[in-house]
């Protein structure tokens, strides 16, 4: 049952604390990865594109996930696996029209390492094949049954796999959040158009420093 539903016959909606509680609430945290990150990584290298501020996000990235798990929020890694026998035929096809033979996030490479931020011991890792994280059924069953309804995501990029994963979730009845300073993408243009696209209709755009404030002052009325 959506939050919505449980809170049908109230006039004022839940607002964020409500919605991202760290009872209901995980932390997505998307394709941190060399390739996607990294100067040397698939981004740089095979397309050539600017990957120097996505390192920016490393710092609230990691000053989040120490909230989460302060506050019992659990954590789901997504990490891509892009060898060409494993794609769908839309992603082949787009990489014959691009030209590209390099292989993203090849699994075991150094590339398909996590960048800055790595998950804890206990924290599962669903890899993916395509865009969004949905398309490894594993992801949806990990939720269910464990009073998940609310995503918060982190990671790159935030227009293509973030948003797709999102966008996934959103269909599924998930309420989301992206968290603005710790998604990147090298394509700043199309960061901010994902973040205003969420905005507008998909759910909240809180900072890290919101997030963890929230998530504190929720642990701190909890142990009082």
């Amino acid at each position: 049952m959506s939050i919505l539903s449980r809170y049908a016959s109230r006039s004022v909606l839940p607002g964020p604390a409500e919605r991202l509680a760290p009872g209901r609430t995980a932390l997505v945290v998307v394709d941190m990865q060399n390739d996607f990150c990294a100067p040397g990584g698939y981004i740089a290298e095979a397309l050539g594109k600017d990957v120097s501020g996505l390192a920016a996000i490393v710092a609230p990235l990691q000053a989040l996930l120490d909230s989460a798990r302060a506050a019992g929020v659990p954590v789901v890694w997504l990490a891509a696996s892009y060898e060409e026998e494993s794609l769908p035929p839309s992603m082949i096809a787009q990489r014959r029209r691009l030209g590209v033979e390099a292989v993203c996030c090849r699994k075991g490479s150094w590339g398909a390492d996590f960048f800055g931020v790595g998950p804890a011991e206990n924290e599962p890792v669903f890899v993916k094949h395509t865009y969004s994280g949905f398309s490894n059924p594993k992801l949806e069953l990990h939720f269910a049954g464990r009073g998940i309804e609310a995503l918060a995501f982190c990671g790159v990029q935030t227009n293509v796999c973030v948003e797709s994963t999102l966008r996934d979730a959103h269909a599924r009845g998930f309420d989301i959040a992206i968290v603005s300073d710790a998604v990147a993408s090298h394509a700043p243009q199309l960061h901010e158009a994902t973040l205003a696209n969420v905005r507008f209709l998909f759910g909240d755009v809180p900072t890290s420093t919101d997030l963890i404030a929230l998530w504190a002052a929720a642990r701190d009325a909890a142990a009082a």
